[in-house]
């Protein structure tokens, strides 16, 4: 079989990128805003779950889940908000994920 990966980041801020094995690497600067994109595409939708730190993540007036979990929004990003990022998108068919370790710097 073949699967595929696929995220969006929407920053306001200059960003890089680098991949190493399955997490993603994501280096932000403070005050920006980063959207995450989980995997998905499957009929029916999945049931997807963030993560951040291996725990649930908690969402607040700053980190919001839009779009039935597909997104993760983070507004006026701050030092605190560095670490890693996950989904997990489950459906009848399996599951896929994505794991992003991000830092921000001030």
């Amino acid at each position: 079989g073949e699967d595929s990966r696929s995220f969006h980041i929407s920053i306001q801020a200059p960003l890089s990128i680098t991949s190493v094995g399955e997490t993603h690497s994501i280096t932000a600067v403070a005050g920006g805003q980063l959207i995450l994109e989980c995997p998905e595409g499957a009929v029916p939708p999945p049931h997807i779950e963030w993560r951040w730190e291996g725990s649930p993540l908690r969402e607040d007036a700053r980190r919001q889940v839009l779009a039935e979990g597909r997104f993760l929004r983070i507004r006026a990003l701050g030092a605190a908000d560095g670490g890693e990022y996950g989904c997990r998108a489950t459906h009848a068919l399996g599951d896929k994920g994505l794991r992003v370790r991000v830092e921000v710097h001030g």
